[in-house]
């Protein structure tokens, strides 16, 4: 138990005591280079389809959401639940505590990393017909799942460290070793896509191969770094206990299915979107790419509020933490709102990267003039939902996210029924983002934030 008692280190003191506009940029600025750096390899990936046609794009839009899916589940959800059980642990100074949960994270992410290899090993075709994929666009999907999804270990791995040192306070070791594995995964995934140099040319299955490689290395590199004892905690194998794993599951759990409403509202939209043909699916799903893309990039802002607020509701400090978390969740607002107006008024910044035909061009021009401009909105809300995983109570926006996939489905099923086309689903998407925006702000006035 003397363990509980060491003094913070410097990292943990500055969160707990430095001016909030400083700490939300010192934690926050090596996250948001990282998540941008993963969202750069989704960007150059799609870009390196994109030269194979509009059929492979077609198969990389089945499989997006649900790649998507386990990023959020790894990064966002689980990760935001190691994350915060850490930082309240090392918050109330309990460092023998925080090792255990990094132990138990590892156990947990390699558990997590088995749903995927089951899932898509064994019935990836029923997943992807469900969402109205069919003939070459299906077969390339169930190709590329079997090895992004075969080879989840190796990402679940990189997750899970992410989220130890994230839930440490270091920032940096994470964003150097992502900086190094973003570049050799846009040359791997180039090279296999294409058939570059002495490569084979493997289509739409290049990117997948990247993935798997590029992800397990940098795992297994950041494995050594803790190891070696570069933060203030221990892994070392123990015998497993519940209470640690629930405290990482009771933020985890509840995030992966928030996690879950997110990628199906994306899943609900492609599967009717299905119905107007493959070059309005392509068209859409370099869209909903750019929609999905938001949410690592507010991962880069939030998840290190997680941290931040984990650490000060640890500490007993609600109101330093409240504050910390709506500072963050405007930055997002003020940062991302004109971005998305400026896709609306000029889509090409984003589509003439990827598809010059001219279906799939005017769906994910449409697309953006109808959405972008709730962008902003919208990466707030997710911003202040990770902060809300810093105070261990997760049910509130949870619910939110819940909310935003009922009137997303809703909004589909009355497009369908009146027969109002595409536009009239985009503009569904439209207010499911609203209400994610204005429902977490709602959240934080709750008891969570209230409590101390």
């Amino acid at each position: 138990m003397a363990a509980a008692n060491e003094g913070p280190s410097p990292a943990v003191k500055f969160a707990l005591e430095g001016p909030a506009g400083r700490v939300i940029w010192k934690l926050s600025a090596p996250n948001v280079v990282s998540n941008a750096l993963i969202t750069l390899v989704t960007i150059f990936d799609a870009f390196f389809v994109a030269q194979l046609g509009t059929t492979a794009l077609a198969s990389l839009a089945l499989v997006f959401p649900f790649q998507m899916l386990m990023q959020m589940f790894g990064n966002g959800a689980m990760g935001g639940g190691i994350a915060s059980a850490l930082s309240r642990a090392l918050g109330r100074r309990d460092t023998s505590q925080a090792s255990a949960l990094a132990w138990h994270a590892l156990l947990i992410g390699v558990t997590m990393s088995v749903f995927f290899v089951v899932v898509f090993g064994f019935f990836a075709q029923t997943v992807f017909t469900a969402m109205g994929g069919s003939g070459e666009s299906l077969d390339g999907a169930i190709r590329y799942a079997h090895i992004a999804f075969g080879g989840a270990t190796a990402s679940w791995l990189f997750f899970t460290l992410f989220a130890i040192c994230r839930g440490a306070g270091d920032m940096r070791a994470p964003a150097l070793a992502l900086m190094i594995a973003t570049a050799a995964q846009i040359s791997l995934s180039a090279s296999l896509t294409l058939g570059l140099g002495v490569f084979p040319s493997l289509g739409v299955l290049g990117p997948a191969v990247a993935l798997v490689v590029c992800q397990g290395a940098t795992g297994i590199g950041l494995l050594i770094y803790v190891m070696r004892g570069r933060l203030a905690i221990q892994i070392k194998p123990q015998r497993p206990r519940w209470a640690p794993m629930a405290d990482i599951l009771r933020v985890g759990g509840l995030s992966m299915v928030n996690s879950v409403t997110i990628v199906l509202a994306v899943v609900v939209v492609t599967a009717v979107i299905g119905r107007y043909g493959v070059q309005a699916l392509g068209g859409y799903g370099l869209g909903s790419r750019l929609e999905l893309m938001l949410v690592p990039i507010a991962f880069g802002i939030g998840g290190a509020l997680t941290t931040a607020v984990g650490l000060n509701i640890g500490a007993g400090q609600h109101a330093r933490a409240r504050s910390i978390a709506l500072l963050g969740g405007g930055i997002a607002f003020g940062v991302f709102t004109p971005i998305g107006v400026a896709l609306a008024i000029w889509p090409g910044l984003w589509l003439s990267w990827f598809t010059a035909q001219a279906e799939p061009y005017q769906a994910g021009a449409n697309y953006l003039q109808i959405v972008a401009p709730f962008y902003g909105v919208f990466v707030a809300g997710q911003v202040l939902y990770f902060a809300s995983q810093g105070t261990g109570k997760m049910l509130l926006p949870v619910l939110v996210g819940f909310a935003r996939l009922v009137v997303v489905t809703f909004t589909c099923a009355v497009t369908v029924w009146s027969g109002l086309g595409l536009d009239g689903i985009f503009w569904g998407v439209s207010a499911g983002m609203m209400t994610v925006g204005i429902g977490l702000w709602l959240c934080t006035k709750g008891p969570a934030w209230r409590i101390g």
